[in-house]
């Protein structure tokens, strides 16, 4: 069981904020709806609903009115002309979005009241109207409809009141699943009783204020009211019934000919806010003036409400922007009559529940078992699909989808998996430091073993000389002389294929077979024979030898070589004049040589002429200037040597290529002979074979 826990470790974390995070959903509490409407006012705001001109005006108490007529609330009155003129142009209904839930304080009783004025000094006081008749009367006459609140407690001279639309049910009962308040806020009763239609204004509580979404239907007192909107479509259409069609989910539509609003099954419908237009607003002073074109409210659905800021009928919506109260109402009526309200499916919750739960687990998958570049790819792909889906449903239905949870719980699973890969790579990458430096040791061993296989040429130096400066810790070019009598040496330069100890073991096979050969005293065509033979039988794949190899006599001057796929060799009189020598034969190691006869040598004598021999770190090493030596540097080198002796000539190239890059290109490895000075030093010089910058010679 423990080794199954250790095993799983991450998974069972994973799981356990997976089944977080789908509780979380859930229960949806507050700060998780406000991670979904981030997606919902983002569709609004990426694609906002454009008109030019609406079928629904708005009477606007704004600062202009209230410089007019004074503070508010004004004298009904002045409501009653307002009405009166704008029933004169034949609107289809008109909405209040204000409540007139006392008396008017300019009423004569109410003035008597108030001044303490005995009525018998008044008469014609007495003898004036009534402004709450006045607009009583008016709104008898016309088609109009008035606002009430939802509230939890009982307001002052409340009284029983009902609401003017009849609601028909099919499928199920619709109190069983709207929101019901108690008790309501409205006008004057007197009032209410000569409207054609009651209309509510409640909204639901929002965590962050934004008026997203508002109940067509509401419960005052387990009595059915439709919102303001739908009221004054109802009146304004000139029906009596709303019609309401259920299943055992809740209310799935309302009717109200011909119309027919899809709503969720608590009766919420969501709103699509349009651009605001300057064109939907009129002053209401322009309308008591009847300053306004004949046409302006003619068959249109018509409210009135404030925008002064005084008022304080200010609300934000999802697109970022904060408009007057009673344009909310405005763009209710607008997505009935467009039908281009917003739904939100219930069934699209459990899809979404599905599907990031899928895509969690997905992205969590992939990022333990795949590199970070290519599981962030498929992290932002899951992103990029959850958008389209989300924008889809959007432009296509009308339908919102919540992109932002999903998107959530992907970005906690992912990371929660990242990190988990990073704690797992971090500890990989221990172990793998750890064999680092393991190797490393090993490496440097190594180079310390090649090193004491480079021969100590100290005594030979005036006619023979060479240098090795290895580009890592073990080098895969060598060099070797023999000594075989007093006047005759063997020697080699070779370059092994490839880097690393594997070419370090390689050329060390090599190394030991030319010292056993040339101390038999072979001729050099049977050395170079049995050296590519047994490198052939040693079977390092793929592997093999460029190399230069010879035999000088001191002596007679004369100097016996074969190239074996190897650089050219330089050559050069004391007048500089020089000549390249190219390979005949091709390097050894790769097949096998069946007779001796197949190996030729070139023989020549070297009075008065130097002999050069390099790998290809030396032609193709970096310069200071960032360019290659090449053959034509080794050139320049000798023609700018004073005095040349092979020592003069293999330490100045070595110090233009050695000259302090922090890595070299390649091994640097390079050798010179003439026949100048061909004396044998006979007390050996007391310096180390390894020079602080690495170097053998």
């Amino acid at each position: 069981m423990k080794e199954f826990l250790l095993n799983y470790k991450n998974y069972l974390i994973f799981l356990f904020i997976l089944i977080l995070l789908i509780s979380l959903k859930i229960i949806n509490p507050s700060f998780i709806k406000s991670i979904s409407y981030i997606s919902f006012d983002l569709y609004q705001k990426t694609f906002p609903l454009k008109k030019k001109t609406s079928d629904v005006v708005i009477i606007d108490i704004d600062e202009q009115s209230l410089g007019k007529f004074g503070q508010f609330p004004w004298n009904r009155t002045i409501f009653a002309k307002i009405v009166e003129r704008v029933d004169y142009h034949k609107p289809k209904s008109i909405a209040f979005d204000v409540f007139f839930a006392e008396r008017d304080k300019q009423a004569p009783e109410e003035i008597i009241s108030a001044y303490n004025i005995i009525p018998t000094d008044v008469k014609d006081l007495q003898n004036l109207k009534d402004p709450d008749d006045v607009f009583k009367n008016q709104l008898n006459k016309s088609n109009t409809v008035l606002a009430v609140l939802g509230s939890n407690i009982p307001s002052h001279g409340n009284y029983e009141r009902l609401p003017k639309a009849k609601f028909f049910s099919k499928g199920g009962n619709p109190k069983n699943f709207t929101y019901n308040f108690p008790y309501s806020i409205g006008s004057l009763e007197r009032l209410e009783k000569n409207v054609k239609g009651l209309g509510s204004i409640s909204f639901l509580d929002q965590s962050d204020g934004v008026i997203r979404s508002l109940p067509l239907i509401v419960r005052f007192n387990e009595k059915l009211f439709p919102t303001l909107g739908l009221e004054l479509i109802r009146t304004g259409t000139k029906k009596k019934n709303l019609i309401v069609k259920l299943d055992e989910t809740g209310i799935k539509e309302i009717n109200v000919r011909p119309y027919k609003i899809n709503s969720d099954p608590n009766a919420i419908m969501w709103i699509r806010y349009k651009q605001p237009i300057k064109n939907q607003y009129i002053s209401a002073a322009k309308v008591f003036e009847g300053d306004f074109d004949e046409s302006f409210f003619k068959d249109k659905y018509v409210f009135i409400g404030a925008s002064a800021q005084g008022l304080f009928d200010l609300v934000k919506t999802p697109l970022g922007i904060t408009i007057p109260g009673v344009e909310v109402h405005a763009n209710v009526v607008e997505n009935i009559t467009d039908d281009t309200y917003l739904t939100r499916n219930p069934k699209i919750y459990i899809f979404e529940l599905l599907f990031s739960i899928i895509i969690a687990i997905v992205a969590f998958a992939f990022s333990q078992k795949i590199k970070p570049k290519f599981s962030l790819a498929i992290y932002f792909l899951s992103i990029l699909i959850v958008i389209i889906i989300g924008f889809s449903f959007f432009l296509i239905r009308f339908e919102l989808v919540d992109m932002s949870y999903p998107i959530f719980m992907l970005t906690v699973t992912f990371l929660t998996g990242l990190y988990f890969r990073f704690l797992e790579e971090n500890k990989i990458a221990l172990l793998n430091l750890q064999k680092e430096a393991k190797l490393l040791k090993e490496r440097e061993l190594a180079g310390g073993v090649q090193k004491s296989l480079f021969p100590d040429i100290s005594a030979y130096e005036n006619f023979i000389y060479a240098k090795n400066i290895p580009a890592r810790d073990v080098s895969g070019d060598y060099f070797d002389v023999v000594s075989v009598s007093k006047d005759e040496y063997f020697f080699t330069l070779a370059d092994v294929s490839g880097k690393g100890v594997k070419a370090g073991m390689y050329m060390a096979k090599a190394s030991s077979i030319f010292r056993t050969l040339t101390n038999l005293k072979f001729p050099l065509e049977k050395v170079v024979y049995g050296v590519n033979n047994e490198l052939v039988e040693a079977k390092f794949k793929g592997m093999f030898v460029t190399a230069v190899f010879g035999k000088v006599n001191t002596s007679t001057g004369d100097i016996t070589f074969i190239n074996a796929g190897h650089e050219s060799i330089m050559v050069f009189d004391k007048d500089k004049n020089f000549e390249f020598i190219k390979s005949d034969l091709p390097p050894i190691g790769i097949m096998k040589y069946f007779a001796e006869s197949m190996v030729k040598s070139k023989t020549m004598s070297l009075k008065e002429k130097t002999f050069v021999v390099y790998t290809d770190g030396v032609t193709e090493g970096y310069l200071r200037n960032g360019e290659e030596l090449g053959a034509e540097g080794v050139q320049r080198i000798v023609n700018d040597l004073k005095e040349v002796t092979p020592k003069n000539l293999v330490d100045t190239v070595a110090a233009e290529l050695n000259w302090g890059a922090e890595k070299l290109r390649d091994d640097i490895t390079c050798m010179a002979i003439n026949f100048d000075n061909p004396n044998v030093i006979e007390k050996k010089k007391n310096k180390p074979i390894f020079k602080k910058e690495n170097v053998n010679q």
